[in-house]
């Protein structure tokens, strides 16, 4: 209970030397390229829930916006993962990073708006002006609206990096309340024990979700600018 609250968010290192990339690299791992003309179960349903997945995000998008399908897929498969193998003791999640979360967020985000504005200049720009807007509130409402885009990628990047965060802070307490507990009422621990499991049955359904609407909402972004 000494221990830091948030020591276990600190970035790895090695000898001296941080590892987060290799931490990074690793769940590509657990995606191998098919080599057999007969997939086993486990690949078979891996690209089952791929494809179920793209049909579902990519039947909105036209030509040009499916285009980014493998991109799409791979970011959902990442941040899932590693969302997933973080929940592993003494592992290092690094979603729970601003600065990485940040990293994915503005390069995508950049690519949709640069997408729009080059694809669907009138478009892009009429957001900034809603039809029918008071002459006197122009000025205030394109201030107001570039802001608002300008924040989609903070929003996208803060949300993931909070929702992972505090989860994995939930388990960190209340698994150290449940050791205390148990020298003085082991009713009482028990009882805690079983809310940090059905808390950490709820953080694997959250690390998928928010890979999902992670990726959703870069998918929605794109769509608004394709």
């Amino acid at each position: 209970m000494n221990e830091n609250l948030f020591a276990s968010f600190a970035a790895p290192t090695m000898m001296g030397l941080p590892i987060v990339i290799l931490i990074v690299l690793f769940p590509s791992i657990l995606f191998p390229s098919p080599d057999r003309l007969i997939n086993n179960r486990l690949a078979s349903i891996q690209q089952w829930l791929i494809q179920l997945t793209s049909k579902q995000m990519l039947s909105i998008h036209n030509h040009k916006g499916q285009t980014w399908a493998l991109m799409l897929m791979s970011l959902i498969l990442f941040i899932g993962s590693t969302n997933l193998l973080g929940l592993l003791p003494h592992s290092f999640t690094p979603t729970t990073q601003l600065s990485m979360n940040l990293g994915m967020a503005i390069p995508l985000w950049a690519g949709t708006v640069i997408t729009g504005f080059r694809y669907k200049t009138k478009t892009s720009l009429a957001h900034f002006l809603p039809q029918g807007t008071p002459l006197p509130l122009i000025p205030m409402l394109v201030i107001i609206e570039t802001i608002s885009l300008f924040i989609q990628p903070m929003a996208l990047a803060v949300r993931l990096t909070a929702n992972i965060t505090a989860g994995h802070l939930l388990i960190h307490l209340i698994g150290g309340a449940t050791l205390a507990l148990m020298d003085i009422s082991t009713t009482t621990a028990f009882i805690t024990f079983i809310i940090l499991i059905l808390l950490t049955i709820l953080e694997f359904a959250v690390a998928l979700i928010q890979a999902y609407v992670f990726t959703l909402l870069v998918s929605l972004y794109l769509h608004d600018n394709t």
